[in-house]
Formats: C-alpha cells, structure tokens, sequence
C-alpha cells in the first residue's frame, strides 16, 4: 500500500486534500482512481484513506480508519555521521530512514575528505531531506525524519551531551561485550545516539573528548568496515534489538 505525507493544513472535517508533487504521483504515475486506498500520515500518526474525488489540482480523501498503522519504534535513534565523499551520505540515509533512525546530523569532523562551504551545505541538506522523506514513503513511516544542518564536532558533542545513551563504535575498541551490555539495558522512550567516523576514522583528539557519562565506545567487530556499513550496522543492530524487545510499538 503506497503511503503519502500530508500537512495538517491540509486535513478537512473527514480527510485531506492532497496537492502538489504528490497530486501528480497519484494521478500521472500510479494512476490512482476513486475509491482506491492508500495511508495517509500526518503529524506521526498514518491513516488508512480512500480517494472520494479528483479534480484537475487536488485529490480528496477520506479517513477510513484512523491510525492504521504505527511503524515507529519506541526508542528515538539519532545518527551523527561524520560527512562520507562522494554520494554515501544518500545512501546512509536512505537506509537508515528505512530502519528507523529518527534523526540524522552531518558532522564536521578533522578527517573528512569533504569540505563544504556554506552554500553547498544548503543544498547537500536540501537534498538529503528529500531522500529521507522519499525513504519514508517507501518503508511505511509515520514520520519523516529530519536531516539537520551540518555540525561541528563541538557542537555534536553539545547535543550529544543531552541524549540518554551516545554510542561511538571505535575501531580500537576491542570485544562485543559492550555492545551487548548497551544493547540488553534500552528502554522505551530513550534518545539514543550513535556517531559513525568519515573515511579517515576519528583523531584521537575527537576521541579523547568523549568522555563524559552517557557515551560508550563500542566495537562492531573484529573486521573494519566502511563508514557506510558501520552506520547501517550500528542502527540495525539497535533496530533489532528494540523490535525484539518492545515489539516495535509506538510511544
């Protein structure tokens, strides 16, 4: 079943109007007709809707059952990346959009390849929230989640800081008993954080600076991965682990 993001601007006494790039995708490519059925999601909850008309700007819709569906899991993930070369960040994010990360920031970090100024920043992001959302449809969510600004280590560190739980798989880390530890005490409704090395791995002075009480150095292994897989790895071994644990189920 295909899945639309709709603004509560939009929502009517029954439904929504739906308009836009979407009103051409249901139209002009799936080629939707009345009385077809999609979910509509709206301020992270999705309903089940069923097309009452369409017209030549707008498709109308109405609820046919209220929060249909609640795919989001119950533990808030946010993955900090350290800015990869080439087109990996996409990819990174469009695979852990699908897993269920719920919010992404792309970090400055000393041995990056990539350096961008402000201007390419701007339009990378604008970019990388196109394809979070565009992954959202795809994997059902019931909320796109957000790809912010790009930061620097310090200020990673400063939001870091805040979360629950801020996990740093670290190549000289040895041994998975940490990570099972982490993994086995998650509760629902944590914000957990998980940052991932560019190409050239972290300084030791990056390193050197997490030491306050909520982060723990973790190893994904006894093999060194990409800076792509590591994140893939990382958010779905917390995936699994909470669906296994809390079924998934929302807040």
């Amino acid at each position: 079943m295909y899945n639309f993001f709709v603004d509560m601007n939009k929502a009517t006494s029954s439904g929504y109007v739906i308009d836009g790039a979407d009103y051409n995708h249901i139209v002009n490519v799936l080629r939707m007709k009345v009385n077809d059925r999609f979910l509509a999601s709206c301020e992270g909850k999705s309903d089940l809707c069923k097309i009452i008309s369409i017209d030549s700007e707008s498709v109308i819709v109405d609820i046919i059952e209220e929060n249909y569906c609640s795919n989001e899991l119950p533990v808030e993930l946010y993955l900090f990346q350290g800015l990869p070369k080439n087109d990996k960040m996409e990819l990174i994010i469009q695979k852990t959009v699908e897993l269920g990360i719920s919010k992404i920031y792309p970090v400055e970090m000393k041995n990056c390849v990539v350096k961008l100024d402000e201007k390419k920043k701007q339009s990378k992001v604008s970019r990388w929230q196109t394809i979070a959302e565009s992954a959202a449809k795809q994997s059902k969510r019931n909320l796109i989640p957000s790809v912010c600004e790009v930061v620097t280590f310090d200020d990673m560190l400063k939001i870091a800081k805040e979360l629950d739980l801020f996990i740093v798989p670290y190549e000289n880390q040895s041994g998975m008993s940490s990570l099972k530890n982490i993994l086995g005490n998650l509760r629902s409704g944590m914000k957990v954080g998980v940052l991932i090395g560019p190409e050239g791995g972290f300084a030791q002075k990056e390193i050197e600076k997490i030491n306050f009480d909520n982060a723990k150095l973790v190893s994904l292994g006894k093999r060194i991965l990409r800076t792509e897989t590591a994140a893939i790895v990382s958010v779905s071994a917390l995936m699994l682990d909470i669906e296994l644990n809390f079924g998934g189920e929302a807040l």
